[in-house]
């Protein structure tokens, strides 16, 4: 598989994992941007939600579990530069278009 091919492989699933995250974060009202939200979303904590849909937050929960595993595959795959590079291009895109519904008074790190 050639280079560019397989980074727009690895691009693409990292992207479709992440648009999922900010969907269910978005319907259930989580700042998944904000410290330790990450964390008590993984350790299923629903106080961090701001609206209460609990088949959401379970998507939500189980798509973060699955952005690490995917996460952690690109870097097996690409290289931890490359698969660097695809999720700051990723992470700039989602904070430009979804940014202000997922942080709120401090900004901290996703799962990808």
């Amino acid at each position: 598989m050639s280079d560019s091919v397989r980074n727009e492989f690895w691009g693409h699933q990292l992207d479709a994992v992440l648009s999922e995250i900010v969907r269910e974060a978005s319907i259930c009202q989580v700042r998944l941007l904000d410290p330790g939200v990450v964390e008590a979303v993984l350790h299923d904590n629903p106080s961090v939600c701001g609206h209460d849909n609990p088949v959401a937050f379970k998507k939500l929960r189980e798509l973060l579990m699955m952005g690490f595993v995917v996460r952690e595959k690109a870097f097996e795959r690409l290289g931890p530069l490359e698969a660097d590079a695809i999720l700051k291009t990723l992470r700039e895109r989602i904070a430009a278009k979804y940014g202000g519904a997922l942080r709120g008074t401090l900004g901290g790190s996703g799962p990808a």
